[in-house]
């Protein structure tokens, strides 16, 4: 998209200000991306994949401790208002595009400093029932030249009681600078046949803090939980959830929560049809397409570790797929795109294919923390007040 190189005299005077912010902050911007993969990168690379995550964890976490820093940040970082419209999805307003995907903050540690980065939304998670260290390390590998990464790290969290108990802490519904999506998972000890009272027990305990949740049953690393996806289970959890739900908000007088149903990228079409069958049944507000796949495509096949493939390689299938939802329901329920967005013009893919809003998480890996920022703008021609 093409911003003018200087403000018209025009009706819209009182736009300028904030237009220039925008102009200078985008110059900005092409530096500090160059710093970061050129410096930065570098030694982060030098370190352990999981430590070096926990390290960025750590400095964002860091970050939102210091509210007039993150304000001053945003400030740089968003869209100006003057300009740009929000994006109204699920009965949530977001102020661009862009959301952290879940994965990054599992615990609800690093999140209120995302808007200061450039996001329009975070997703904390996944977050599970009973706290779980997750599977034996290592854990998670980089593929630099691929751009891509496979972990197994298997819904490492303090579980949802631990977590709720973080977030009560926190800005709630309806004070944040973004939308806050909690991504709900089961638990590896839980048996599959107790899947639904093991989600339900995360719900009770984290619904109140949420602007919406998110079903994943699409991790290839919790044995079993795709299983889930499948019609007949996926029926029995979201008839519950959505359940639990509506009793929520008759008892609260409020509103129905937004929940979303989070796929794999490794379903089949016929399978996807049975899934939107399921959540056009119970009224859910959308769809998160994709999360990481199984599949080994190119250099990959050679590679031996287990765990979902992320990053690059996903791109093209996740574009597909939310394209075909996107044609299914032409067009009516909301589609979260994520997987593969490694620059502006996969961003602008996904969201020609029919996303309302895009996710990312190994981008900002290879990318650096005002990745969003970056992508935020490259898709804000839809946005356009004028």
């Amino acid at each position: 998209m093409e911003i003018e190189a200087a403000p018209r005299k025009d009706k819209n005077e009182g736009c300028h200000g904030g237009h220039l912010i925008f102009l200078k902050a985008r110059a900005v911007s092409r530096d500090m991306g160059f710093i970061y993969e050129e410096v930065v990168r570098r030694g982060m690379f030098e370190l352990d994949c999981e430590l070096a995550h926990e390290l960025g964890v750590k400095a964002m976490e860091g970050l939102g401790r210091f509210t007039p820093a993150c304000r001053l940040l945003e400030a740089a970082t968003r869209l100006p208002s003057s300009l740009y419209r929000p994006i109204e999805a699920f009965g949530l307003t977001f102020p661009n595009a862009i959301g952290l995907a879940a994965g990054f903050d599992k615990n609800a540690r690093a999140w209120p400093a995302a808007a200061a980065l450039g996001f329009g939304h975070v997703e904390i998670g996944t977050v599970t029932a009973l706290a779980q260290p997750g599977n034996p390390a290592p854990r998670m590998f980089r593929y630099p030249e691929q751009q891509a990464v496979i972990n197994r790290m298997g819904f490492n969290n303090d579980g949802a009681e631990a977590v709720a108990s973080r977030l009560a802490k926190q800005a709630g519904p309806g004070k944040r600078r973004i939308p806050l999506g909690i991504n709900l998972g089961k638990s590896k000890a839980t048996a599959l046949e107790d899947a639904v009272t093991d989600y339900l027990t995360s719900f009770a305990a984290l619904a109140d803090h949420a602007d919406y949740l998110v079903l994943n049953v699409s991790s290839p690393n919790t044995p079993g939980l795709r299983q889930l996806q499948d019609v007949k289970p996926l029926r029995e959890l979201l008839g519950a959830i959505m359940a639990a739900n509506r009793a929520r908000a008759a008892k609260t007088s409020g509103k129905v929560l937004p929940v979303l149903l989070k796929i794999a990228p490794d379903l089949t079409f016929p399978q996807i049809d049975g899934a939107l069958e399921v959540i056009s049944e119970f009224g859910l507000a959308g769809v998160i397409a994709t999360n990481t796949t199984l599949e080994r495509p190119g250099y990959f096949a050679a590679v031996g570790q287990a765990g979902g493939l992320s990053g690059a390689p996903l791109g093209a299938r996740s574009t597909n797929i939310i394209s075909y939802i996107s044609k299914t329901t032409h067009g009516r329920l909301p589609i979260i795109g994520v997987g593969g967005i490694m620059d502006e013009k996969g961003a602008g893919e996904k969201m020609d294919a029919g996303a309302t809003l895009l996710q990312v998480y190994t981008g900002m890996i290879y990318r650096g923390p005002f990745f969003a920022r970056d992508l935020s703008r490259a898709v804000a021609a839809r946005q356009r007040r004028f």
